[in-house]
């Protein structure tokens, strides 16, 4: 905001003095005072602004489609290079049909990669999505969400697989200790329980709440009294799942 003050002169007479005033802000340190520009205030904040998860993810989704759109380009390039490789060929210039093929071939190439790439930054923020809205993320994986900041801004696809294969893992850890307890509690619950304790339990119930249930323990049929004998299958991926989790542990 342009302002002007007025300052005496040797001759007495005063003289306007256009100045510009830039809003303050006043922060009272002991006894001392900072004062510090609005904008010096707000580029302040800025910078110690650290990005949530959320904003992660919502870059590896911008990041994904970024990635879909230069498969996109390398498939109209391929088309391009095709039409060349054509000509090249109706005029007998093989040596630049052969170059036009490398090249439509290897924009062919290219464009499934980035599609892939893709599609697996798809799953993954996926699956991060719902590990963080169901509070599983682990601190590992929170860090690798965190540092995917710098690699999804490279735009690096070698950097981006890599990351992207350090996710996989982690979730495949993941997967293995939730199927390992699955099993576990499986077999637990499926233990055998004593008929004889579960017809007592039964009874007792009954004469507390004046029920009669004579004759009608006989009819449903006796309670089975043996774990059921896994099959081999069943028994093998289990063994499998036990050393993965070992392994796990170890590492």
């Amino acid at each position: 905001m342009l302002v002007s003050r007025e300052s005496p002169t040797f001759s007495g007479h005063r003289r306007t003095v256009p100045r510009i005033r830039i809003p303050l802000i006043r922060i009272f340190a002991g006894a001392g005072q900072l004062r510090i520009s609005t904008f010096q205030l707000v580029a302040m904040f800025d910078f110690l602004k650290r990005p949530t998860l959320e904003d992660e993810l919502f870059k590896m989704r911008f990041t994904a489609k970024s990635l879909v759109r230069n498969s996109k380009k390398c498939e109209k390039n391929q088309i391009a290079q095709k039409l060349k490789l054509k000509q090249a060929i109706e005029k007998g210039n093989m040596e630049g049909a052969k170059i036009y093929a490398q090249n439509a071939i290897r924009e062919k190439t290219q464009a499934l990669s980035y599609l892939q790439l893709s599609s697996r930054i798809d799953a993954v923020a996926a699956r991060v999505q719902t590990a963080i809205s169901m509070g599983n993320l682990k601190s590992n994986m929170s860090g690798v969400v965190k540092g995917m900041n710098v690699v999804m801004d490279s735009m690096n696809v070698e950097k981006i697989s890599k990351t992207m294969d350090q996710f996989e893992r982690q979730f495949e850890d993941l997967d293995v200790r939730a199927a390992y307890m699955e099993g576990a509690m499986n077999s637990t619950t499926a233990g055998a329980t004593p008929a004889d304790q579960v017809d007592d339990l039964i009874q007792m119930v009954a004469d507390e709440n004046g029920l009669v249930i004579a004759g009608q323990l006989d009819s449903a049929g006796a309670v089975g009294s043996h774990v059921p004998v896994a099959a081999p299958a069943a028994a093998q991926a289990t063994d499998d799942l036990t050393a993965r989790l070992a392994a796990l542990r170890k590492a």
